[in-house]
């Protein structure tokens, strides 16, 4: 897959280095049967590439990021409407989303703060394994 985003991509924007970050990558996958979500670290080309395709800073990595073709969501709503997707009981997390945004992007944001404290941190983003290579830009 190109650098590009197609109308019809689900794409996740991570934090390559959090373990947190990683672990969620691995849940999405796993919950994602159809597999119609793909996946790039923000540090990465392909991340930095769509960063910029959206005007977005490049050099913040504390936003999980979900692009649906040529729309993008943030935090607390990226979270919600990926979770929607997913196989299995967790889309009946996505009423949440009635929680006003600036009241669920407090607590997204505390995790955010915290998050290399509470999970630690690699030195480099993670590296695929085979299987999951297919779903990453």
């Amino acid at each position: 897959m190109s650098n590009n985003t197609s109308s019809k991509d689900n794409v996740l924007l991570f934090d390559g280095v959090c373990n947190m970050c990683n672990s969620l990558v691995i849940f999405v996958m796993s919950n994602d049967k159809e597999g119609k979500y793909k996946f790039a670290s923000l540090q990465s080309e392909s991340g930095q590439n769509l960063l910029s395709k959206f005007n977005l800073p490049t050099n913040d990595f504390n936003s999980f990021i979900y692009i649906i073709g040529d729309n993008y969501y943030t935090k607390s709503t990226a979270g919600l409407k990926v979770l929607r997707g997913l196989d299995g009981f967790w889309k009946c997390l996505y009423p949440l989303i009635l929680i006003p945004k600036p009241i669920r992007d407090v607590v997204y944001a505390f995790i955010a703060k915290n998050r290399y404290r509470w999970f630690g941190r690699k030195e480099q983003c993670m590296l695929p394994t085979p299987e999951m290579k297919k779903r990453f830009l």
